[in-house]
């Protein structure tokens, strides 16, 4: 257990697979289950080169959150080195980052500059959450509304509550992703 693991994360999420109630309809996306809700889209973030999923992206609540589950070494979590590397990122891009204690943990709320359309550029406001597990990291980026309003952010942090990271019994080297996949379709299991 790390400073970045909350002290109810067992029983409050994320979660880990050894935790998750069996009989609920998780979709299954290999290295992470989400539980479907009224109005969440799904999107897979896939690599150009590798075809490989990096990422699923959740959009909720006008909000989206990217997830992304890594392996983690079983004496120390991955939080406060992250959060320093995200921290780093966002400066050479220009941007500013404060880090501040959230409801899930230490988090960083950050101002990306992005180029619009036009040429002009502006801010993008990106909160970066993360929980320490067992043996697992699960990273969350929040957008959109989730990023500033305290109702779309509730919303969005109790999703990111919700998932389940299945870690698997293989070994991994510390701060892999572990792999993602598409979700089966109903009916063809």
């Amino acid at each position: 257990m790390t400073d970045a693991t909350p002290a109810d994360r067992a029983t409050t999420g994320p979660f880990d697979d050894s935790e998750a109630n069996p009989v609920r309809p998780y979709i299954d996306l290999g290295g992470i289950k989400i539980l479907p809700r009224e109005g969440l889209n799904l999107r897979l973030e896939v690599e150009e080169q590798t075809k490989r999923i990096v990422a699923v992206g959740l959009d909720y609540a006008e909000s989206t959150l990217q997830v992304q589950p890594f392996a983690a070494p079983r004496s120390s979590g991955l939080w406060e080195e992250t959060r320093e590397q995200i921290r780093e990122q966002v400066r050479t891009q220009g941007g500013r980052v404060e880090e501040r204690e959230g409801p899930i943990g230490p988090e960083l709320l950050a101002e990306v500059p992005v180029a619009a359309a036009d040429g002009s550029t502006g801010k993008r406001l990106a909160r970066f959450i993360g929980v320490d597990g067992p043996r697992w990291f699960l990273r969350g980026v929040i957008g959109g509304a989730g990023a500033s309003d305290a109702d779309a952010a509730a919303k969005v942090e109790d999703l990111f509550r919700s998932i389940v990271v299945v870690r698997g019994g293989s070994p991994m080297p510390p701060r892999d992703l572990i792999p993602l996949k598409m979700p089966a379709t109903p009916g063809s299991a």
